[in-house]
C-alpha cells in the first residue's frame, strides 16, 4: 500500500483517492464509521476517536493519523484498550501517519483522518 497527495478531506491510496477518514485493517481500506462516537462530539468539538468504533485492532501496531494539524481527539479509553490487547499505539498528524505507512511496517493497521 502506498499513500500519497493527502490534502484537507483527501488522500490517495495506491491511486485510488479517497474523501473520507479510513480504516486501514490487515491491508484492507474501508470508510471509517464515526456514529458510535457522536455521543462525544459536544465535548469535543467535533467527533472524537472512542472505543465505540470498530478498531481495527488486529495487529501489533495501530497508527492513528489526527488530521491535517493534529487535532483529531483520541479519548483515553482508545490508549488503555491498547494497553490490553498489547498493541503498540502511535498517535501523530496524519501527514507524519503516511509516512510511517509507507515505510511498510509489518502487521501495523491504521486509522486516519484526512480534516482538522
Amino acid at each position: 500500500m502506498f499513500f500519497e497527495d493527502l490534502a484537507f478531506g483527501s488522500i490517495k491510496v495506491d491511486g485510488v483517492e479517497y474523501d473520507y477518514d479510513i480504516l486501514v485493517d490487515c491491508g484492507k481500506i474501508r470508510k471509517r464509521k464515526k456514529r458510535p462516537s457522536k455521543e462525544f462530539r459536544d465535548q469535543f468539538g467535533h467527533t472524537p476517536l472512542s472505543i465505540n468504533e470498530e478498531i481495527p485492532w488486529r495487529c501489533r501496531r495501530l497508527v492513528i493519523g489526527t488530521g491535517i494539524d493534529g487535532r483529531l481527539p483520541v479519548l483515553s479509553e482508545v490508549q488503555r484498550e491498547a494497553e490490553r490487547r498489547k498493541v503498540e499505539l502511535v498517535i501523530v498528524p496524519t501527514e507524519e501517519a503516511i509516512v510511517l505507512l509507507n515505510e511498510k511496517p509489518p502487521q501495523t493497521n491504521a486509522v486516519l483522518h484526512l480534516t482538522c
